[in-house]
């Protein structure tokens, strides 16, 4: 039978056990730029778990680190935690020791103010770098929200919009299905609309296979029981298949995490080995249900991208090796010659073919077929075959790259190799955003 789950509402408060909440504080009037003219827009959440959790992440692996991730990073390593803590409208990147003292006390206050163990509380943030945060504003907010947290599905809003700089809209999601007869249910949210190219590690070390990336958070829940071994395995594949696989400019941040607290209230058997092949039914199932969760709020990054209006599936197949499949998927996903081509609905083959001859990957230009369909369709209209164009149309190939969402299809027909890359296109309204003001600072993004 079919593994199901089914949708249910509460996002980060939809799992047994869990309560969130989102306040406004003021930490926003330090800016994120343009998406700081939202007014009184809620700038800090708190997630909380009223059972020990299992933790697991995943964080930046740019160079310059910011100072929550390296908090994270410290803590992580315990396997345990109880709360999260999140800010928007500042980074807290490129502010050096008092950066630092500033995390730690975000999580040390959150846990004095909730009676946690010392060490149980994560920290995220966002927004511009190298700004000292305003701590008595991040003080009350932690105390103010700490007053107001309930598992309801509006506190998981408030929670949403809280970490939101550029977003337009909050990112959440929750579903419900069965392990070993118990009702589990995974929920999260997310945020990121600009510098988006996440290549996430376990670690914060880069391995030489992902890429430099991008501003994104993102908080998961679930009341599954599950090792925090396990579950770091889990949630490797699952951000492996779609945080790590989104794209809106190619652009690198400072802050980018992934958090997901297990609080083993669902009662099922506890779920472990996953590091042996193949996986019991239920981890199946459950790795299953997050890999979903995560691919779904990793589309909805892209799709509320800064100035975006197309949506791109970048499918290729039948490269040399996996990794030229990345490399060539990244190369196209990341131009701004063919991005800018979508924008205007011009299926530009010969830019994509541009892209896949600079790109790291072994390319054949007299085996390279590209073409494009409906998202999920088998019925490609092919603009290039072996290198060559073929009879479709131009009429017909602009009707194929008209519509907000279309998959394009790369078979570059040397080996078994494939990679799968969520774009967007590049827009006027993207550079007008980020290009800022210096006779307004309010105007500059992060």
């Amino acid at each position: 039978m079919r593994f199901r789950f089914k949708p249910v509402d509460g996002s980060v408060n939809a799992p047994k056990g869990f309560q969130s909440a989102g306040v406004f504080c003021d930490i926003k009037r330090l800016g994120t730029g343009k998406g700081s003219n939202k007014g009184q827009k809620r700038d800090l959440a708190l997630i909380v778990s009223e059972a020990p959790c299992a933790v697991a992440g995943l964080f930046t692996t740019n160079q310059v680190c910011a100072a929550p991730v390296k908090v994270c990073l410290e803590r992580i390593k315990k396997g345990r935690a109880r709360a999260i803590v999140v800010n928007s409208g500042n980074a807290n990147a490129c502010t050096g020791r008092q950066g630092m003292k500033d995390a730690r006390e975000m999580a040390a206050f959150t846990e004095a103010a909730l009676k946690l163990p010392v060490g149980s509380v994560f920290v995220g943030s966002t927004g511009r770098i190298g700004v000292k945060m305003p701590m008595d504003n991040v003080r009350a907010g932690i105390v103010e929200a700490a007053t107001l947290l309930n598992n309801e599905s509006e506190s998981a809003a408030h929670a949403a919009e809280a970490i939101m700089t550029s977003d337009t809209r909050p990112k959440q999601i929750a579903v419900e299905f069965k392990i070993g007869g118990k009702s589990v249910r995974i929920g999260g949210m997310c945020k990121g609309a600009g510098m988006i190219h996440p290549g996430m590690s376990p670690t914060g070390k880069r391995p030489a296979t992902l890429p430099l990336h991008a501003t994104m958070l993102s908080f998961i829940t679930t009341d599954a029981a599950i090792d925090s071994k396990t579950l770091q395995r889990c949630l490797n594949e699952a951000v492996a298949l779609s945080f790590n696989r989104i794209t809106v400019d190619g652009d690198m941040s400072t802050n980018d995490t992934v958090l997901v607290l297990a609080n083993g209230l669902a009662g099922n058997k506890p779920l472990t080995g996953g590091a042996k092949l193949p996986l019991s039914p239920d981890l199946t199932n459950f790795q299953a249900a997050l890999n979903h969760v995560c691919l779904q709020l990793a589309q909805m990054i892209v799709k509320d991208g800064e100035g975006v209006t197309r949506f791109v599936t970048v499918r290729v197949d039948g490269a040399k090796t996996l990794k030229d499949a990345d490399a060539a998927a990244r190369a196209v996903a990341n131009s701004a010659l063919v991005k800018t081509s979508w924008l205007g609905g011009d299926p530009n083959w010969g830019r994509i073919i541009d892209a896949l001859g600079y790109s790291a990957a072994t390319i054949v230009e007299e085996k390279v077929d590209i073409g494009y369909s409906a998202p999920g369709s088998r019925k490609v209209v092919w603009s290039l075959k072996r290198g060559q164009p073929t009879r479709a149309t131009f009429k017909e190939l602009c009707a194929a790259a008209a519509p907000k969402e279309f998959d394009l299809h790369i078979r570059l027909n040397l080996g078994k190799g494939s990679a799968i890359m969520y774009a967007s296109d590049l827009t006027e309204e993207y550079v007008e955003f980020n290009k800022g003001d210096v006779a307004d600072p309010a105007s500059l993004g992060g």
